[in-house]
């Protein structure tokens, strides 16, 4: 079929399936021909208890079992069969930036849509959480190549009704969602704050990958003199020198700073963190995280 006699969701869905088929081959290779899960995560999900045995960890010691008094029981576990995905994705104003067809919001949809695809071939639970400062688009987690249609058409029809944004809050949504262990993938630029101990949270009790979007535009603002700027998420417009050197410091030192402080976060707490900038070939960057977590087989 000409690409011409597509429909655009149809059109979408082709080049997601060929990024896919870029980043399966690309960690195949890599990994001499052992690839086989986008979502490979700790593995092990508990089963039973058992009495303790001369050599047991006393950390798998289930002391409320324990505690009945009947002996000491130690925790026993399987190989997750099922492996769940939540997608947790910011799609406030500030995601609005960058070039047409490649704003940060652009590519944080592509990237769901691409998993959506690969969660359907690898027969995983996948569902999405959209937010801003409020929850904009849930889809509880499901199977099949139906239900990545779904998300994928749902997800690009998604106009925010909300400009601002509240990492924070959103996180904790999804952490009252949550009923079990479950890879997450969070996608945001970041640009809020007080949102730490969301994210320790979210980081303790699941498998968090974090994912920040970032755009050439925040690195360097172009000298253009004294122009109003407006802020999408506040509605405010102020005027300001942007050929100053006092204010390009500062609109470096905020975009530094923003960066750094998710990157400190996730390395406090082991988390896997990527940087992705909108002009990117985010397709081999992906690539190289899902090759590190096979290898790894997941964060313990």
């Amino acid at each position: 079929m000409n690409t011409a006699d597509l429909t655009p969701l149809q059109q979408l869905v082709r080049k997601l399936r060929q990024m896919e088929i870029r980043i399966i081959k690309t960690v195949d290779a890599q990994l001499q021909g052992n690839f086989h899960s986008v979502f490979k995560g700790t593995g092990l999900e508990f089963d039973d208890v058992r009495l303790y045995q001369y050599g047991d960890e006393v950390r798998a010691i289930d002391w409320a079992v324990s505690s009945k008094g009947h002996g000491t029981f130690v925790k026993t576990y399987k190989e997750e069969r099922e492996q769940s995905v939540l997608l947790l994705l910011d799609v406030s104003a500030s995601q609005q930036v960058g070039a047409a067809g490649r704003r940060k919001l652009d590519v944080g949809r592509e990237i769901c849509g691409l998993l959506a695809l690969a969660a359907a071939r690898q027969d995983a639970q996948l569902g999405i959480l959209a937010f801003s400062d409020q929850k904009e688009l849930y889809l509880a987690p499901g199977k099949g190549v139906r239900h990545a249609y779904s998300l994928i058409k749902r997800l690009f029809e998604l106009t925010p009704r909300s400009p601002r944004t509240a990492v924070g809050p959103g996180i904790k949504q999804a952490l009252g969602m949550l009923k079990r262990r479950t890879i997450v993938l969070l996608i945001s630029d970041f640009i809020d704050t007080n949102y730490e101990r969301e994210l320790t949270m979210l980081a303790r009790k699941h498998d968090l990958v974090v994912l920040q979007l970032l755009d050439k535009r925040e690195r360097e603002f172009p000298p253009l003199g004294i122009v109003p700027l407006h802020d999408q998420e506040t509605g405010r417009t102020m005027w300001v020198n942007t050929s100053a050197e006092s204010f390009r410091a500062r609109y470096r030192a905020t975009y530094e700073q923003n960066r750094e402080q998710i990157g400190q976060i996730c390395r406090r707490h082991r988390t896997e963190f990527l940087s992705i900038a909108t002009d990117a070939d985010y397709v081999t960057q992906l690539a190289s995280l899902f090759r590190r977590r096979n290898q790894r087989g997941g964060r313990a």
